[in-house]
């Protein structure tokens, strides 16, 4: 295998060439944000108008997030919750309370 010219002359490529040598790198990398207490179960709320009316649900699924609150103050365990809705995983009630918290907590 040959050593490009541009790297046996000591230059570094300009930006055009070295896309052109590697497409894949020319869609610009997202970057993970910059929060400390940010995971990717962070958005485990969602409100979207075509899911139950716009009623935020656990995402991934069609679960209220009212009705783990519902529960909870109905004096059940979590796991009585997660016994009820197997499509909802312990991580995600888990996040979606940690979300719930923030969104209370956070300063106006």
């Amino acid at each position: 295998m040959t050593t490009p010219s541009f790297l046996s002359r000591g230059t570094r490529p300009s930006a055009p060439l070295f896309f052109s040598v590697f497409p894949a790198l020319s869609v610009p990398l997202r970057r993970p944000l910059q929060h400390a207490w940010y995971n990717a179960l962070v958005d485990a709320i969602i409100k979207n108008r075509n899911i139950l009316g716009g009623t935020p649900v656990f995402r991934g699924t069609r679960v209220p997030v009212q009705t783990l609150f519902d529960y909870i103050e109905g004096g059940e365990t979590l796991e009585e919750f997660l016994k009820g809705f197997p499509t909802v995983s312990r991580e995600l009630a888990l996040a979606a309370l940690e979300q719930a918290k923030h969104l209370l907590l956070a300063r106006p």
